[in-house]
């Protein structure tokens, strides 16, 4: 019997940081999908929001087990992504991990529109990160309802 591995995507336009995070994450043994900004983070999960004319990068649509994103990105910022993924059904369990610059603070009534579970200040170390991935997806996991996307045609069933 196999093992499904968690998918992750990650979102950041710097793409020194996206390529760090996904290096850690692959790693570690985790599958990462990753978006150069929230628009296309959003696009890899909701087809129909893809451009006109523009082809899904997938056959299905991704829900993946966690999100890492940063929150200030072209396009779609994190927190609109994240605000976007918890009212589109297959994905409005799916927790998100933000990566902010130190001191940013996202308002309270914003945060309850979203499923942000934690947040790792700029710049933060790879080792750090990941153990924080981890505890999301053990704590993801543990939730009744909730099952753990895997690779592409997973979806995730609402509790």
């Amino acid at each position: 019997m196999s093992t499904v591995r968690p998918t992750i995507l990650v979102c950041d336009d710097e793409t020194a940081i996206r390529s760090i995070v996904a290096t850690k994450l692959r790693g570690a043994g985790l599958d990462v999908i990753e978006a150069r900004n929230g628009l296309e983070g959003y696009c890899w999960c909701d087809h129909s929001a893809l451009p006109e004319g523009t082809p899904a990068k997938s056959p299905v649509p991704l829900v993946p087990a966690l999100i890492v994103t940063d929150l200030q990105m072209p396009l779609l910022s994190g927190i609109e992504m994240a605000m976007k993924l918890k009212a589109f059904g297959p994905t409005s369990q799916v927790p998100v991990l933000m990566l902010t610059a130190r001191g940013y603070i996202v308002e309270r009534e914003q945060l309850l529109q979203t499923n942000i579970k934690a947040f790792v200040p700029k710049p933060f170390g790879a080792n750090q990160l990941l153990e924080q991935v981890r505890a999301m997806l053990a704590a993801s996991s543990e939730q009744p309802g909730l099952r753990m996307p895997g690779n592409e045609g997973t979806r995730a069933e609402a509790a």
